[in-house]
């Protein structure tokens, strides 16, 4: 399965400072202005390790690893943290509500979680990847080294010692209130839940386990010897030569489970217990968001089909990675396949027309599964087709996105060394670069930073705000509600939470 043509531009961005936000105007919205307001989020300090560096999910607040002195400290919103003597690899995180930090700090030879500002007991070793908050934000978990041991702390409180814990993070159910990891003891691996162990096996899948979305059951594959295994609920499935890896998975109303599998040089895919076709590799296994279909990709020698509830569609010569996909109501399959030199979109079965290439995230269903858009290119000049019609061609196409009511298409693109933001079809000004594509809540509104001039605007409807050096990386404009968005931009070396209020003249 071939990897898709990349359409998003890819800004390099400076460590601590790189692009901005702006707004547009959606199609028939009317005039209006815009109040700006600002506020300091600290200055940044010299020495900032780049990779520590990290905006909060809602965009209003940072945090980052600096030197102070000889020692190291966390600063957050311009205030530091404790001194320590080194501050983990993965830098602070903030919570999922962006009300809370933690990180790994190094005090001699000892180590300590740090929430909120307050040290958790010290260990020998955090394990990698940890600490991690639950997606209530309520708790937090990490991996602990005492001596030669490993254990898990949730909420500061310690579980059973093992010899050591999976490579990745313990696991929080997505309504927060379970926790699951795998341990090994001597030679063996188990999986615990809930402070429960499972039965030993050689070995555990990597990722795994894993919590169905209404956080009732758990999954994850073990390997018995040189056999493969999916365990569901602690039962047992029938063994394989092996388990398509990051293959496991629940449908979204937690009912049905569905994994690749091999057996000697084949492969099929087990739905709830259920065998399909044998084939001689396969792809991208997916539910349907109203959980009752299955569609993946499957090769038969050279070519590829996509198979959708056990009917296989027709052969090609290849299909798109990242494809098929379904519509939100769950009625509808797309996905992009190879035909000779060629490509094109299938939709429901139906061909569209051919292109030299099909863009990166190609192609999408409006939000109400009404309509099909895609990046496609016609020699080297990319275009984007809304529902089967053909836009302008351009030098290069990215963030191609629909409006929540599913009644817009906007998108960036590259013209003349200049990128523009083009909504429904209308070329809006041209800028040095183009980041950030987003819809208003209500659809009235188009979001996206622009570079102009080295310099970095936010623009509503064709207002251009201040303009700001840069903004922080992984900074984003967010819509807070339909009058009002926000992001955190630069101006020399200070940070700040930059906020614009719509109001009619």
């Amino acid at each position: 399965m071939r990897s898709m043509r990349a359409a998003v531009l890819v800004f390099v961005v400076a460590a601590v400072l790189g692009a901005g936000v702006l707004i547009t105007r959606q199609r028939g919205a009317g005039k209006i202005g815009v109040r700006w307001t600002e506020a300091s989020r600290g200055k940044i300090l010299p020495g900032i390790a780049p990779e520590s560096l990290t905006v909060s999910p809602d965009s209003q607040h940072v945090a980052y690893a600096a030197p102070k002195g000889n020692k190291r400290v966390v600063v957050v919103d311009g205030t530091d943290g404790p001194e320590y003597d080194g501050i983990g690899a993965s830098g602070p995180i903030f919570s999922p509500d962006s009300h809370h930090v933690a990180y790994h700090g190094g005090k001699g030879d000892k180590h300590v979680v740090v929430v909120d500002g307050k040290e958790g007991p010290e260990y020998d070793g955090i394990a990698k990847g940890t600490p991690i908050f639950s997606p209530d934000s309520q708790h937090v978990a990490y991996g602990a080294r005492t001596g030669r041991k490993w254990l898990v702390v949730l909420d500061g409180k310690e579980g059973p010692e093992y010899d050591g814990i999976g490579e990745g993070p313990p696991i929080f159910s997505p309504d927060s209130r379970r926790v699951a990891y795998a341990a090994r003891t001597g030679n063996k691996l188990l999986v615990v839940v809930d402070g429960k162990e499972g039965p030993e096996y050689d070995g555990i899948g990597e990722g795994d386990p894993v919590f169905s979305p209404d956080s009732q059951r758990v999954a994850y594959v073990a390997k018995k010897g040189d056999k493969a295994v999916v365990v569901v609920d602690g039962t047992e499935g029938p063994e394989y030569d092996g388990i398509g890896e990051g293959t496991l998975l629940f449908s979204p109303d937690s009912q049905h489970v569905a994994y690749g599998a091999q057996t000697g040089n084949n492969w099929l895919v087990v739905v709830d217990g259920q065998e399909g076709a044998e084939y001689d590799g396969f792809a991208e296994v997916i539910f349907s968001p109203d959980s009752q279909h299955v569609a993946y990709g499957a090769r038969t020698g050279n070519d590829w089909l996509v198979v959708v509830d056990g009917k296989e569609g027709p052969e090609y010569d290849d299909v798109m990675e990242g494809t098929p996909i379904f519509s939100p109501h769950s009625q509808h399959v797309a996905y992009a396949a190879q035909k000779g030199d060629k490509w094109l979109v299938l939709v429901d079965g139906k061909e569209g027309p051919e292109y030299d290439d099909i863009g990166e995230g190609s192609p999408i269903f409006s939000p109400d599964s009404q309509h099909v858009v895609y990046a496609a290119w016609k020699g080297d000049r990319p275009v984007v087709v809304v529902d089967g019609k053909e836009g302008p061609e351009y030098d290069a196409i990215a963030a191609l996105i629909f409006s929540p009511d599913s009644q817009h298409v906007a998108y960036a693109a590259g013209k003349e060394q200049k990128w523009l933001v083009v909504l429904d079809g209308n070329e809006g000004r041209h800028y040095d670069g183009i980041w950030a594509l987003i819809f208003s809540p209500d659809s009235q509104r188009v979001a996206y930073d622009a570079n102009k001039g080295g310099k970095w605007v936010v623009v509503v409807d064709g207002k251009e705000g201040r303009e700001y050096d840069g903004m922080l990386r992984g900074s984003r404009a967010v819509f807070g509600d339909e009058r009002h968005l926000h992001t955190l931009l630069v101006r020399g070396v200070e940070i700040f939470f930059v906020r614009g209020e719509i109001v009619q003249p």
